[in-house]
């Protein structure tokens, strides 16, 4: 007979998504794991097959729990105009209010774009799509919030968007108040693009 699993599966994916967010995935070893979820190496490995293992169903989370949800006010149709600063000011609240993990951690992926496990192909290709899908979702937001905007400088500004969301993140783990104002920088370039004169033609 196979083995009966006794752990819930997704509270041990959320216990080991925290400790790889805080550590990195080379700062958590085997037997933090093992401290952290409460389940024996045994278990842990038959469930998800290694450490990367775990590491990959964490990251799987972090999109689905922490990024999407932020996001899914972007990926409606139609998305609100002001979608795009609510986004922005929520992300500037939790890096302001330091109570979430990514004041005090940054970016799951992030980290891991700056961290040894970052050359590992499938690792590169997380933090591409992650990239890829913010842009996305943030291009829908400007398109939304600025629809006479033309299209290339529309296009620009979503870059500049996601690479401030980007950076704001980074910054989070040693500046939490220059990450909120690097997003605060984002928030006035919209404001400035919305008042008379900007140069956004209808």
């Amino acid at each position: 007979m196979g083995r009966v699993q006794t752990f819930d599966t997704d509270e041990v994916v959320r216990a080991v998504r925290a400790l790889f967010w805080e550590r990195g995935f080379e700062g958590v070893s085997v037997p933090d794991l093992e401290t952290a979820t409460g389940v024996g190496r045994s278990s842990l490995y038959h469930a998800f097959g290694s450490k990367r293992g775990l590491f990959d169903a964490a990251v799987r989370s972090y999109l689905e729990e922490v990024v999407r949800p932020r996001l899914r006010p972007l990926t409606l149709d139609p998305v609100d105009p002001g979608a795009l600063p609510a986004y922005l000011h929520g992300v500037r609240t939790v890096l302001a209010e330091g109570r979430a993990p990514a004041l005090r951690s940054g970016c799951l992926l992030l980290n891991a774009a700056t961290s040894p496990i970052g050359r590992d192909e499938a690792v590169a290709g997380a933090v591409l799509g992650y990239r890829a899908e913010l842009h996305t979702a943030l291009a829908r937001g400007v398109a939304a919030h600025l629809p006479g905007l033309p299209a290339e400088e529309a296009a620009q500004l979503a870059t500049l968007c996601t690479a401030t969301v980007l950076s704001a993140m980074v910054l989070a783990r040693v500046d939490p108040a220059e990450a909120a104002r690097t997003v605060d920088a984002a928030l006035a370039l919209l404001r400035a693009r919305l008042s008379p004169g900007a140069g956004s033609r209808p």
